[in-house]
């Protein structure tokens, strides 16, 4: 008899807890979610390396332009609109003779272009690039920038940076942000650098 009072005793336990975890909670109107974790930046991010190899007929000849972007740790960090922090970069330019032999070979940063920039670029801006335009003439034209590191970001002050037959570097602010007009300028602030 005591075994069906146990086995009777268990069975309505097991019905109670069975009863208890079947019935509904009163919903609440409470949100719970997790507290934002802020990421902590380790260290400076790099913008990708960049490689350009073209090749341009000019006053004459044939001439490969290459141009290389790497960052610098050498050179004080630049920082996004959200204060992420990232190395500077330098490009080179060379162009490089039909024989192999360098007829222009110089390596910039933004102190080449300081003069053009102005509020935070001149501070927490990155040279984000030059390019190769075009040759035309007894120059070469590049568009070159100057802006927020971030790859997302379309905020930059564009440029246009030329070189000469001579090998003379002159940069002009471009106001138009067309390069492919260089017949117009009067559009532009010219120096050399």
């Amino acid at each position: 008899m005591k075994k069906k009072k146990n086995i009777s005793l268990l069975a309505v336990l097991v019905l109670m807890l069975a009863f208890c975890a079947c019935s509904k909670q009163k919903p609440t109107n409470d949100i719970i979610a997790p507290k934002p974790v802020k990421e902590v930046q380790k260290s400076p991010a790099a913008m990708p390396k960049n490689h350009q190899d073209r090749k341009i007929d000019w006053v004459g000849s044939v001439y490969r332009v290459v141009i290389d972007r790497t960052a610098d740790k050498s050179l004080p960090l630049t920082m996004d609109e959200s204060g992420k922090k990232y190395y500077d970069n330098v490009i080179s330019v060379k162009i490089i003779r039909k024989d192999g032999s360098e007829f222009f070979n110089r390596t910039f940063s933004k102190d080449d272009f300081a003069q053009y920039v102005e509020g935070k670029y001149a501070k927490n801006g990155a040279l984000l690039g030059i390019v190769l335009d075009k040759a035309e003439g007894d120059n070469v034209y590049f568009a070159a920038s100057v802006g927020s590191p971030d790859a997302l970001s379309d905020e930059y002050v564009p440029m246009v940076m030329t070189i000469t037959r001579m090998g003379a570097v002159s940069v002009k602010k471009d106001n138009k942000m067309d390069t492919t007009s260089a017949s117009d300028e009067d559009d532009y602030d010219e120096d050399g650098v």
